[in-house]
């Protein structure tokens, strides 16, 4: 049964309850207020915006602009609900052309937190301000102040502490803050936007009205870098801005950037548009990045849909698709060509200098050569007198980089894997056709004699930091046998009751290596880079690093802070290639940051799962017998079945099946 108080009497709510419902719906965190107060800042007409937070905008966040400004005797009526400025009739939903219209937004932050407002309008004597409380307003008094409004927040949710528990840390508040005035900022080039986060400034845009300005100084110069620039037009929709070149793909989608008409959204429409210009050109399992901005009529589009308004509908949704498609494919097309380049202008030919060129007669270089004394050559010693000549039949030495073959007995039938599957494929150099004999070596005694075996035993010798062995069973006694591969990426097997199985090598190496990070105990090896790597993230995904630093060290990875969402990568872990560094860092920081391996289990399964898959040998990878045999006695003996993302590592193929496809049975 319910545990709710029901009575069958409908009442009205007061309006200070009413108020805290709003306010729930609009205001779910510090970046909530930032969001609506920056938007009205904007819709003002403001060219210069400055956002000061403390303790991540839970005790203090001011926004100021030099807008318009409110009218004193209108700033009552300003914190009423559903009190705006910009909707005059209910034809005016059907073309919003401001960020900012349901006229809930003031009334909403006023109920649960004290406020102070300034403002002046633009040409007048002075200003007024008005403090609230709760939602209720004080009287509105004659204030000293600069053209336009500053509107301070102080002690969120003081009234409401049940929405306190749901706050998170005050750094992730503020890097919350700061991704919404990047992206504001590259919503609005003409606009100068400056935060300013425990007194120190975090962000300041130049507003000269250049997006790639902008872009330079919200996401960093690493990222400018990278772009192509995009425009396209088709009738009344346009699309302006730039995307990554697709060497410069990342792990995650966190620094794909779509505004409409200046409003940030999301959209899967446009994220499969550009995506879909990427085809063929990225690799798997990266992403392009971008920052394009959609233009088209307002009535063409409903931005009414979501309280946060950042769901957007299209009334024509294939036009826009093949809009952002066609402009961002042109773009990479364009850059693929080679750029044709004017010839250099020739250099005027200089006279040489007087005396520099002579011109003489065979007769006299003979004369003058004789003249000049003989060069003295070097001494030869007794050695270098009797050495014999080089023979010229003698074969050049033969460098071997593969690991020399050894019997299983001469291991004790143990080895690691490690010393069986590689990480990457290594190709020995062939020996030539044929070597001449060399001459008897001289006698040795029994002593001084050494077998061709133990060196080969040195080379295998198993490491004290390896835990891990594993047994390589003969194969007459194992029920299957290895038939081969194919694909460079497939193991075919065969067992004992006429079954195929198709082993993919990667998974289960893949899946290998997470059972044994989770095993051992001591922090992972990790190998100090000569030259440090940047990651550029977007804010969530800095955010979630910058949380567990000390975390990724025990896992291999030594980061530290670089500014402006970067991080410098000094250390990698040693399974990871330092080409791989960058991408895996990245896709830690999108599992970190979706919010769904919050606890430390769950954040250290997705750490270890990445490094897994990134240590692992590829597909596509030449491999020998050795390693085939290894990854097949693991998963055959059913100690793997799955990868760590979930994927199945072998399918079955029976001999019915088989014989049904070539049609030997009905």
């Amino acid at each position: 049964m319910s545990n709710l108080n029901l009575t069958p009497h409908i009442r009205q709510l007061s309006p200070h309850v009413a108020d805290l419902i709003a306010a729930g719906e609009v205001v779910e965190r510090p970046a909530s207020v930032a969001k609506e107060l920056l938007e009205n800042a904007i819709d003002a007409g403001a060219t210069a915006v400055t956002i000061e937070i403390q303790d991540g905008g839970m005790t203090y966040l001011r926004v100021s602009d030099d807008g318009c400004g409110i009218a004193p005797g209108e700033l009552p009526t300003a914190f009423l609900r559903h009190a705006t400025s910009k909707l005059r009739t209910a034809e005016d939903l059907a073309a919003i052309g401001t960020l900012g219209f349901r006229g809930e937004a003031l009334a909403a932050i006023s109920s649960v937190s004290r406020l102070d407002i300034f403002t002046r309008l633009r040409g007048a004597d002075s200003g007024a301000t008005l403090h609230l409380e709760g939602g209720v307003p004080g009287e509105v008094q004659d204030a000293g102040c600069p053209e336009g409004t500053s509107v301070i927040v102080r002690d969120l949710f003081y009234n409401t502490p049940a929405r306190l528990k749901f706050m998170k840390r005050d750094s992730a508040e503020a890097t919350a803050i700061s991704g919404l005035v990047e992206h504001l900022a590259l919503s609005h080039p003409n606009i100068s936007f400056k935060l300013l986060k425990d007194g120190s400034e975090t962000l300041h845009t130049p507003g000269d009205g250049s997006l790639k300005s902008a872009i330079y100084a919200a996401l960093g110069r690493e990222f400018t870098l990278s772009l192509v620039d995009v425009k396209s037009r088709d009738d009344d929709l346009a699309v302006d801005g730039f995307v990554t070149r697709p060497l410069n793909g990342r792990g995650t989608r966190a620094m794909q950037t779509f505004f409409v008409n200046g409003r940030l959204v999301k959209s899967q429409l446009l994220t499969a548009a550009l995506e879909e210009a990427y085809a063929n050109r990225i690799m798997k399992g990266r992403f392009p990045g971008c920052v394009l901005c959609v233009t088209l009529p307002f009535d063409m589009v409903d931005v009414n849909v979501h309280p946060a308004k950042t769901i957007v509908k299209f009334v024509n949704d294939k036009q826009v698709f093949d809009l952002v498609y066609h402009g961002a494919a042109d773009a990479l097309d364009r850059e693929a060509k080679p750029q044709s380049t004017a010839p250099a202008p020739a250099k005027p030919v200089q006279a040489p200098r007087d005396g520099f060129y002579q011109n003489m007669t065979a007769a006299q270089f003979r004369s003058a050569q004789a003249k000049a004394a003989p060069a003295a050559k070097p001494p030869v010693s007794a050695a270098q007198s009797v050495a014999p000549k080089a023979r010229e039949d003698a074969q050049p030495p033969v460098f071997r980089t593969s690991v020399p073959a050894v019997s299983l007995g001469e291991l004790g039938g143990k080895m690691r894997v490690s010393d069986v599957v590689r990480h990457a494929p290594v190709d020995a150099v062939p020996a030539p056709a044929a070597v001449k004999a060399s001459p008897a070596p001289l006698p040795q005694s029994a002593s001084e004699t050494v077998s061709e075996v133990e060196p080969a035993k040195k080379n295998v010798s198993v490491p004290e930091q390896e835990p891990e062995q594993v047994t390589l069973t003969p194969e007459a006694t194992t029920p299957w046998r290895i038939a081969g591969e194919v694909l460079d990426t497939y193991i075919v097997c065969e067992d004992a009751d006429k079954n195929v199985w198709l082993i993919d090598k990667h998974a289960a190496h893949e899946r290998m290596n997470f059972d044994r990070f989770k095993a051992q105990n001591e922090p992972i090896m990790s190998q100090a880079l000569l030259t440090p790597l940047v990651a550029q993230l977007g804010a969530a995904e800095y955010t979630a690093l910058a949380e567990r630093f000390d975390t990724l060290r025990e896992y291999g990875f030594d980061c530290e802070d670089f500014g402006g969402n970067a991080v410098l990568i000094r250390s990698v872990p040693a399974d990871v290639g330092e080409g791989e560094a960058v991408a895996a860092l990245e896709e830690i920081a999108g599992k970190l940051a979706d919010g769904r391996h919050a606890d430390p289990a769950g954040a250290r399964d997705a750490l270890l799962a990445t490094l897994a898959c990134k240590a692992a040998i590829k597909g596509g990878w030449k491999s020998d017998e050795r390693e085939l045999r290894v990854l097949v006695d693991k998963v055959q003996s059913g100690e793997i079945e799955y990868c760590p993302h979930g994927r199945p590592v072998k399918v079955r193929l029976t001999q019915r099946e088989i014989e049904k496809m070539f049609k030997r049975i009905v």
